[in-house]
């Protein structure tokens, strides 16, 4: 991957990304976010932690409970909206969170409306999250997928990360662990776009 496809900028609450901004949500988000978060094809990978968004109205109340949530949050944690730097169109959704149920390990987050798919946007933004992270003195990085969501497998593969095995630690689910450390950042991987 060339040096390009690696640069992240950190610009305060945001971080920037050759085709990206992550910004902090804004309540005016709800309507373009409820085609991520309100898609049964989304919703289904992300149950019981978060259900199906069904309105706008519940979208304001949950992204409400996100901005207050991120104000008490020692950085680099955090939820950030996704959005394209060509078009400012919001496409997704990511975090930097505690893991339940112990609040140690960091997980590292990303939803996309499903017209956004297939394009290396999610594992853009991860990799834009870790870079963030990594620069605050995070020294490792957590994913948690479903074993059968092959797209978020994929996905944590290309930001970088490394599968470590099975748990049913986390969310009181059976989920594939992956784990991306400091020192393997921009290591050689797939292309976003792959």
């Amino acid at each position: 991957m060339s040096e390009s496809e690696h640069r992240v900028v950190v610009e305060g609450s945001r971080i920037l990304t050759p085709r990206l901004i992550l910004r902090p949500w804004e309540r005016e988000d709800a309507e373009p976010a409820l085609s991520v978060y309100g898609s049964d094809d989304v919703a289904r990978w992300l149950a019981p932690a978060v259900e199906r968004v069904a309105d706008a109205q519940t979208m304001r109340a949950m992204i409400d409970h996100w901005i207050a949530d991120s104000e008490t949050r020692e950085q680099p944690q955090g939820r950030w909206a996704v959005v394209l730097r060509e078009t400012g169109e919001l496409v997704g959704g990511a975090a930097l969170l505690p893991l339940p149920p112990y609040d140690v390990d960091l997980e590292i987050a990303w939803q996309l409306a499903p017209d956004a798919w297939g394009k290396g946007l999610a594992a853009e933004a991860g990799h834009g999250v870790a870079h963030h992270a990594f620069a605050s003195g995070i020294d490792e990085l957590f994913a948690v997928v479903r074993p059968n969501n092959a797209r978020g497998a994929a996905t944590a593969r290309r930001v970088g990360m490394a599968w470590v095995g099975e748990t049913e630690k986390y969310y009181d689910l059976r989920l594939q662990v992956y784990r991306l450390r400091k020192a393997d950042l921009d290591a050689p991987t797939q292309p976003y776009g792959i």
